[in-house]
């Protein structure tokens, strides 16, 4: 212990680095005895954790958050685990394809850190624990002041929140008064200026998504954006209903307003816990318009008879740059992944992170079901007011048509379905024959993840 208070660059570093020993911020935990290493995933607020290593040997550490602290509150928490509680390392034969990376680039000159005489560094492991342990004792009137305090800003919050919705409602009724194709040649314009209202009001989740409104549109064809448009605006309208019906309820709210915190989710009875083997499909990176970068990984459960997906969703500053990511499209784990509480459960939290898994098929897309949007529609039914949805399509291929544009096209029947693809496909993926294909379907487009063909899994993301 007295190694990692020498390693600290602060007592503060410390403090925070006891905040995170707890097992269910790690959702992967392990060790190479042999190499003298261990590594970690350690769970932010966002949806891919930060992948942590250390080198037990010289004291080497690396960890891809953006701390300018070396080292780190997740690398110090992480040598704490290990000194204090060992067993909860998983033993592995191999290390990871990030951890080789790593080794592959330092050079190991660090020479272990001095100890230092109790308290003469001036950062304490046990004032650090104290810290953490120890909560004031409040008195009876103190808590109830809390949770009163508590119950008006909720009461404030949704008194806004339902005022921003009438403001929208009659915003979107202005622009059907004013006719689709003033709407779609300035949506840009109108759709920045009610957004930044609704921000003010407390409405920040829907504020988002009608700033997204313009790229959607511009994304389709001019004559396919009046309808497109319709659509956007009748979800909106949807979610309103929805929310004055059930303001408390946890998905409307986080449509509307803001997200739980993941510990709000882990400690929520309505959240579905799945425990499986998934498969990494692919990953979605869009800059926002409100500076915001949308991180989004597919999981698909392949152990499951039937398609089912998971996503996890994460948001930084653009100005952030790119993060590094701790899943690559094609990587297999076992893992428990708890879901968002929602009527459709799709947005996930890795609570822990096992072992690689060698092998596995994909689920068999039900033969009886001719319609392969059929999950669309089922989706569309329970929560009308969503966008995307994830498709599992049956054998078929990419075709191109008379104007070059990319189709997916069913397999076996010339005259049979045929669907849009939103963004240009490579020419080397054109006409192979594909045993299957996942992508999200947002009611005029496909979005391709993945794919199964002879040559093996295709990323398409």
């Amino acid at each position: 212990m007295k190694t990692i208070e020498a390693l600290a660059p602060d007592q503060a570093s410390l403090s925070a680095a006891s905040k995170l020993t707890k097992r269910s911020n790690w959702p992967r935990l392990e060790k190479n005895e042999a190499l003298a290493l261990m590594w970690g995933e350690c769970q932010g607020s966002g949806s891919n954790p930060y992948r942590v290593v250390v080198d037990t040997g010289d004291h080497g550490y690396k960890c891809t958050c953006p701390s300018r602290k070396f080292p780190c509150k997740h690398s110090l928490a992480l040598m704490w685990i290990a000194a204090t509680v060992p067993t909860s390392f998983t033993p592995a034969d191999s290390t990871p394809e990030w951890v080789n990376d790593w080794l592959g680039r330092r050079r190991k000159t660090t020479p272990p850190p001095t100890q230092q005489a109790s308290g003469a560094s001036g950062k304490s492991i046990g004032e650090a624990a104290r810290t953490d342990e120890s909560t004031e004792v409040e008195d009876t009137a103190a808590v109830e002041r809390r949770e009163a305090a508590q119950r008006k800003r909720a009461e404030e919050t949704r008194s806004s929140v339902s005022a921003a919705l009438d403001e929208m409602d009659q915003w979107i009724s202005d622009q059907l008064r004013l006719g689709l194709a003033g709407f779609v040649d300035n949506s840009s314009d109108r759709c920045r200026r009610i957004a930044a209202r609704l921000v003010d009001m407390k409405a920040t989740a829907l504020a988002g998504r009608l700033d997204e409104i313009p790229s959607r549109l511009m994304s389709l064809r001019s004559e396919e954006r009046p309808d497109a448009a319709i659509r956007e605006l009748g979800k909106l309208v949807l979610l309103a209903k929805a929310w004055r019906a059930a303001p408390d309820d946890p998905e409307l709210k986080r449509l509307v307003s803001t997200s739980e915190t993941r510990e709000q989710v882990l400690a929520s009875p309505h959240a579905v816990q799945v425990e499986s083997a998934w498969e990494v499909l692919g990953e979605k990176i869009e800059t926002r318009r409100d500076g915001l970068v949308s991180h989004s990984t597919w999981l698909l459960d392949i152990r499951s008879a039937a398609p089912q997906f998971a996503l996890l969703l994460d948001y930084f500053p653009a100005s952030a740059g790119r993060r590094s990511n701790a899943f690559t499209p094609g990587d297999r784990f076992d893992a428990r992944l708890i879901f968002y509480p929602s009527r459709q459960p799709l947005r996930a939290l890795v609570m822990d992170r096992r072992g690689e898994v060698s092998s596995g098929e994909w689920p068999a897309v039900a033969s009886s079901e001719p319609d392969p949007l059929a999950t669309h529609l089922a989706c569309q039914d329970a929560a009308p007011w969503l966008t995307d949805c994830p498709v599992m399509l049956p054998p078929g291929a990419i075709l191109l048509d008379d104007r070059g544009a990319p189709w997916w096209q069913a397999a076996g029947d010339p005259n049979g379905i045929a669907l849009p693809i939103n963004e240009a496909v490579s020419s080397t993926l054109l006409g192979i024959d594909l045993a299957a294909t996942v992508a999200l379907w947002n009611g005029s487009r496909l979005d391709l993840l993945a794919a199964r063909s002879s040559f093996g899994g295709l990323d398409l993301s």
